[in-house]
Order: structure tokens, then C-alpha cells, then sequence
């Protein structure tokens, strides 16, 4: 996963509520269990919509998203996460999000930012005409017009996304714990060791390789 420190450029100004993981990436898109080409299916509904915000040309590319309150709601599918970074988007700004959804976004390199509706409201006039800038850094959302609004996000995955750590890269960062641990499992308890089973070693007590 890509380490994410700071997120900056043009945002979608949607600022829609209730927006539920079904609206993000439609049921007969989770037939596949690759991560790549769910972008051409993301708000598959809303851009069937003529002059949809998906599809304008001022806001193609950008890497933000402003959303309203619960967004992500719904299924678990964490093919919405997948969706929204095939479609390159590496920040969401919303007042509250699924936990789920949450969880999932900050596995696939998606910064979940929680700011009040105030806020939501100013930067979408903002990302009508300028860029918006999120750092995890700092943990502000700026704008060229001096806003600064500070977000909150659990210290856990600030580190994950600031590193670049999914689940897997987590884990391959114990490696050298959890290879020292399996080999003082093997010497304790040698029986559970498939290598020494092969080699006919005894277990104490039964006369059996």
C-alpha cells in the first residue's frame, strides 16, 4: 500500500447523505475479486444522471471527495473501498462514516476525514473553483482562502496510512518476532515440528517417530 502523508487537489462537492455502500459500487459489480476496473463502476447510479458531478470535467481526477453524514452505510463490502481508489480518490471528507466502511478505507490507503457540517458545507463551495489540501501530518484540511479545519483520526491508522501498512505489510513488519516465536514453539514443544516428525524424531513417553 501506497503511504499516504498528505492529499491535495480539486474534490467532488457532493456533500450527499445517507450514501450507502450499493451506491458506491452496485451489487453486480462484486462478481470479481480483483481490485482493478471497479472505478468504471463506481456511482454507476448517479452517473447515469445527466450533468452528474462524476462525469463533470472540472472535478475529473480528483483525489477527494466531500460526502455528507453516513456515508458508506450498508453492506460490508469492501468493494466500495476498492471502488473509490480504482476511481483515485485517497481522501473522503464527511461529518460521520459506517464503521465499516471506515475500517476498510484506511485498509486500502482512503484517509477518512470527520469534520463537522460547517466545515463540510465551506469546503464544498471551496472545491467549486479551487484545490483542498488534507494532511495527516498536521491532521488539518486547508484551503487557499487561510480555512483550517483539524480532524481527529485513531493514532492506529494515522500510523497504518502515514506507512503504507494493510494487513499484510503489518504482519511481514513482525516477521522477525513471529519467526522467533515459531522457533521457541518448535523447541518447547519439538512433537508440533512436521521437519522433526519426518526425521523420526520420538515423542518422549510413546516410543512413536
Amino acid at each position: 500500500m501506497t503511504p499516504v502523508r498528505r492529499v491535495e487537489g480539486r474534490a467532488y462537492p457532493w456533500g450527499a447523505e445517507n450514501i450507502d455502500t450499493d451506491v458506491i459500487i452496485p451489487a453486480h459489480w462484486l462478481k470479481t475479486i480483483s481490485r482493478a476496473g471497479l472505478g468504471k463502476g463506481a456511482f454507476e447510479t448517479v452517473r447515469a444522471q445527466p450533468s452528474n458531478i462524476f462525469d463533470d470535467e472540472r472535478y475529473a481526477g480528483s483525489p477527494i471527495l466531500i460526502a455528507g453524514d453516513n456515508f458508506g452505510c450498508g453492506s460490508s463490502r469492501e468493494h466500495a473501498a476498492w471502488a473509490l481508489k480504482d476511481m483515485g480518490i485517497t481522501a473522503v471528507i464527511a461529518p460521520s462514516y459506517s464503521d465499516i466502511f471506515s475500517g476498510n478505507a484506511v485498509k486500502n490507503g482512503i484517509v477518512p476525514v470527520v469534520l463537522p457540517q460547517d466545515a463540510i458545507d465551506r469546503l464544498i463551495e471551496v472545491a467549486k473553483t479551487d484545490v483542498i489540501h488534507v494532511d495527516l501530518e498536521t491532521m488539518t484540511v486547508t484551503t487557499p482562502f487561510q480555512d483550517r479545519f483539524e480532524f481527529a483520526l485513531d493514532p492506529f491508522r494515522r500510523q497504518c496510512l502515514m506507512e503504507g501498512l494493510d494487513e499484510v505489510g503489518l504482519t511481514l513488519a513482525r516477521d522477525t518476532a513471529i519467526s522467533k516465536y515459531e522457533s521457541a514453539v518448535v523447541e518447547q514443544r519439538p512433537w508440533l515440528s512436521r521437519e522433526r516428525h519426518d526425521a523420526g524424531f520420538a515423542v518422549e513417553g510413546t516410543g512413536r517417530p
